[in-house]
C-alpha cells in the first residue's frame, strides 16, 4: 500500500503539538488543508489516529503506535535528503564547536585557521572551556571532551588519547636536582591547577605497580588552568604535570625536561561528539575529517 508521505509529515506535526492550528502555523499551511491530509491518511490506513472534539485533541492507541513507528523513519528520510543536497558542496555557514581550553588552543586552533583559509564562506565559533557544555541545549555542532564518554544520544568519534608528562626547566633541575623516585617529590615545588567546577586541586597522578594512583605533593603556585603552568615551568618556578601536547615543542627545544617518565600516568581518552541529526552536515563532516587527520583515532559509531 502506498501512503502520502506529506500527510504522514503533517500527522506527526499535529501529534507533536496536539493541535491542528499550531501544526498548520509551523508548516505554513492552512488548518483545513492539514485536517484533510490527516483524514486522508486515516482512510488509507483504515484506522482512527486522533480523537477530536471541540475542546481537545489526543492520540488514539493506534495513533500513538503509528507515531512511534513512523517518526524516526520520516526523520531518517529528511536527513538523507539533506545529505544528498549537501553532498559535494563547499562547506558554508556557521559551525559552533567547543573544546577543552588547552587542547583547543594547541590542537584545534591551527585546524580552524586552515579551514577558514580554505573555505571563505565558512564561519566558526570556537568556545574553549574546561566546563562540560550542553551539546544540544547550547546549540553546539560538535564538542571535544576528555575522559570516558557514555551517551547513547550522540555520535562519538574516539580521538587519539592524550599522554601525560611531568616537566621542569633545566635551570630548575640544576638548582634542585632531578627526582628519580616518586618520594623525592616531597622536596620539590609541584605546581597545581584548581578545578573550577569543584574548587578542588587536581592531584598529580602516577602509574606505579601497574596502577594509576594520586600522589601527595606540595607547591607554592596554584592556577585555574594549564596555560600559566607552562609559563611558570619555563620561568623555573617549579615542576608541572601536563598533557604532553601542551609542552611538546618546549621538550623538543630543550626548554623543558621530562622527569619520572617511568611513572607516567595512563593516557586520557579524547572524544569528538556531535548530534546524530547533524551526522551528514557538510561543514561538520569537513571539520570531523580534518580533526581525525590531524589527531585521529579509532573510528566507531
Amino acid at each position: 500500500m502506498e501512503y502520502d508521505l506529506n500527510a504522514v509529515r503533517q500527522f506527526i506535526k499535529v501529534a507533536e503539538n496536539l493541535s491542528f492550528t499550531v501544526a498548520a502555523q509551523q508548516l505554513d499551511v492552512t488548518q483545513s488543508g492539514i485536517s484533510r491530509a490527516v483524514n486522508r491518511l486515516e482512510s488509507q490506513l483504515g484506522l482512527r489516529l486522533l480523537h477530536r472534539n471541540t475542546r481537545n485533541l489526543k492520540l488514539t492507541v493506534d495513533g500513538e503506535l503509528f507515531l512511534k513507528r513512523v517518526k524516526p523513519l520520516v526523520g531518517g528520510l529528511e536527513e538523507a535528503h539533506q545529505e544528498l543536497l549537501e553532498y559535494g558542496l563547499e562547506p558554508k555557514g556557521s559551525l559552533k564547536i567547543s573544546a577543552p581550553s588547552a587542547f583547543g588552543r594547541v590542537v584545534v586552533m591551527p585546524i580552524v585557521a586552515k579551514l577558514l583559509d580554505e573555505y571563505p564562506q565558512l564561519t566558526i565559533e570556537l568556545v574553549l572551556t574546561d566546563r562540560v557544555v550542553d551539546l544540544v541545549g547550547e546549540g553546539f555542532d560538535a564538542v571535544i571532551r576528555s575522559g570516558n564518554i557514555q551517551d547513547s544520544r550522540v555520535i562519538a568519534r574516539p580521538l587519539k588519547a592524550a599522554d601525560w608528562v611531568t616537566v621542569a626547566s633545566p635551570k630548575y633541575l640544576e638548582s634542585y636536582g632531578s627526582p628519580k623516585e616518586l618520594e623525592e617529590l616531597a622536596t620539590h615545588n609541584c605546581m597545581q591547577v584548581r578545578n573550577p567546577a569543584t574548587g578542588q586541586l587536581f592531584p598529580w597522578t602516577f602509574r606505579n605497580n601497574e596502577k594509576d594512583a594520586d600522589f601527595p605533593i606540595r607547591g607554592s603556585l596554584v592556577v585555574d588552568h594549564g596555560d600559566p603552568l607552562v609559563e611558570a615551568a619555563l620561568l623555573s618556578i617549579g615542576m608541572a604535570q601536563l598533557m604532553t601536547f601542551f609542552v611538546e615543542d618546549y621538550l623538543k627545544d630543550g626548554l623543558l625536561t621530562p622527569v619520572l617518565n617511568e611513572y607516567a600516568r595512563s593516557s586520557t581518552p579524547l572524544t569528538l561528539l556531535y548530534p546524530s541529526a547533524r551526522h551528514r552536515s557538510a561543514k561538520l563532516m569537513m571539520f570531523r575529517d580534518a580533526l581525525l587527520e590531524h589527531w585521529g583515532g579509532r573510528e566507531c559509531e
